[in-house]
This record gives structure tokens, C-alpha cells and sequence, in this order.
């Protein structure tokens, strides 16, 4: 059983930043692509960045130049680095692992930015 945990949210100041973690066990993480979306109150879920299992990524153009995602196979880790955060980057972020067709989802982690 795939099981995706995230950590590292919380409260920030606009400006500031996070970076979460999300630790995957039960699977051959390396042959994953590896995700991260969000979704506040009132609007759909998107995706904001992706990590495929040769390194490649891509991100959406809200968050391009202050988001990065990377990964740690040696670690089952894929992480997310958020600088330069805005309050409309405000909602709960969560991890996705996909493999072929299947994909996994972590429970989400909260991410609030307000002063």
C-alpha cells in the first residue's frame, strides 16, 4: 500500500517561505512521477508542480520563478520550496505519486499566508 505523507506547512508571512516534504513508503519511489497540488475554499484542485522520475519538471504559471519541486530517491522524499509567497498561494497542499495510470494522494498539508 502506497502511503504519502506530507509535512511543513503552516503559517507565513506574504513574502516568506516554506518548503514541505512529503515521505513515501510502500512503493519503488524512483519510478514515480511525483506531484504537488492545492486547492483553497471555493475553487478547484490545480496542479502546481510536477517532478517526473528522470528529474524533469514543470510547473504552473502562478507559481514559475518561486516554486521548485525536487526529489530524494535515496530519501523516498520529493519536496517543495516556496519562496516569495503570496496569500493567494494560500490553501492545502497535496502530494500525488503516479505510476502508469494509478495515482496516490497524501492527506494535504495546510499552507496559510497572511500578515
Amino acid at each position: 500500500q502506497v502511503q504519502l505523507v506530507e509535512s511543513g506547512g503552516g503559517l507565513v508571512q506574504p513574502a516568506g517561505s516554506l518548503r514541505l516534504s512529503c515521505a513515501a513508503s510502500g512503493t519503488i519511489f524512483n519510478m514515480h512521477a511525483m506531484g504537488w497540488y492545492r486547492q483553497s475554499p471555493g475553487n478547484e484542485r490545480e496542479l502546481v508542480a510536477h517532478i517526473g522520475n528522470d528529474g524533469s519538471t514543470n510547473y504552473a504559471d502562478s507559481v514559475k520563478g518561486r516554486f521548485t519541486i525536487s526529489r530524494a530517491n535515496a530519501k523516498n522524499t520529493v519536496y517543495l520550496q516556496m519562496n516569495s509567497l503570496k496569500p493567494e498561494d494560500t490553501a492545502v497542499y497535496y502530494c500525488t505519486a503516479t505510476l502508469g495510470r494509478t495515482q496516490y494522494w497524501g492527506q494535504g498539508t495546510q499552507v496559510t499566508v497572511s500578515s
